[in-house]
């Protein structure tokens, strides 16, 4: 009995897995300042279809238009989700991935979101820090790399404002008081609620975002999911 049911899962995951959602609209259809939208659709068993993760080659690099060049700025990055550019040209790089969510992790459906994670590259452990890139020559290599922040909870969004940079874990934002010549952080963080001039907003599966009050984003996130 016991091998006529892993027989019969082993089944129904194949045909799980075949039976990926099929496109009703045309491309032109969810083009243009009014596409036409499918309507949301719930699943036991994601059927979504993942691009497996594939790094560049030692020689591989994107084509580039007539007369530019594309270098990589830096390489060996643990994950990075997210950029930022200090006032001063520096680069603050979001090493981060989602925060463990154990529950994610069980039954079928959560068999299926390991594996899907695993093929788009997000099935590592998050490195929780902020590392700043320096370019100090101009030649589009950043020559000079330094952990700025560690032992975070899953970052992502990071902004600057009038000398505090802003840093929103999965769980809350943090304030670090920030010298933008030097690139140092000159004191200890601060857990805000809502900066003045500035608002917060976060929840239970997001991560936060900082935005400021006439709605001009300096900061941001996405959905841990």
């Amino acid at each position: 009995m016991a091998k006529h049911g892993i027989v019969a899962l082993a089944c129904g995951i194949a045909v799980a897995t075949a039976c990926a959602p099929i496109a009703k609209l045309s491309v032109a259809d969810g083009t243009g300042p009014s596409p036409a939208l499918p309507g949301p659709r719930t699943s036991l068993i994601p059927t979504v279809k993942v691009a497996p993760a594939k790094g560049w080659g030692a020689y591989e690099r994107p084509a580039a238009a007539t007369g530019t060049l594309v270098n990589a700025f830096a390489k060996g990055l643990d994950h990075p989700r997210w950029l930022y550019v200090l006032p001063n040209g520096d680069v603050l790089v979001a090493e981060t991935n989602a925060p463990k969510r154990p529950d994610d992790g069980k039954g079928i459906r959560g068999w299926f979101l390991r594996r899907y994670m695993k093929k788009a590259g997000a099935a590592v452990p998050s490195a929780n820090r902020i590392t700043l890139l320096r370019d100090a020559d101009g030649d589009g290599v950043a020559e000079f790399r330094t952990v700025l922040l560690d032992s975070l909870n899953a970052p992502f969004g990071i902004a600057y404002c009038d000398g505090s940079l802003y840093v929103a874990n999965t769980d809350a934002v943090l304030r670090y008081p920030f010298d933008v010549k030097s690139a140092r952080v000159t004191g200890e963080s601060i857990r805000e609620r809502g900066p003045s001039g500035l608002r917060v907003r976060s929840a239970q599966s997001e991560r936060a975002r900082v935005g400021a009050d006439d709605g001009r984003a300096v900061g941001g996130g996405q959905r841990a999911r």
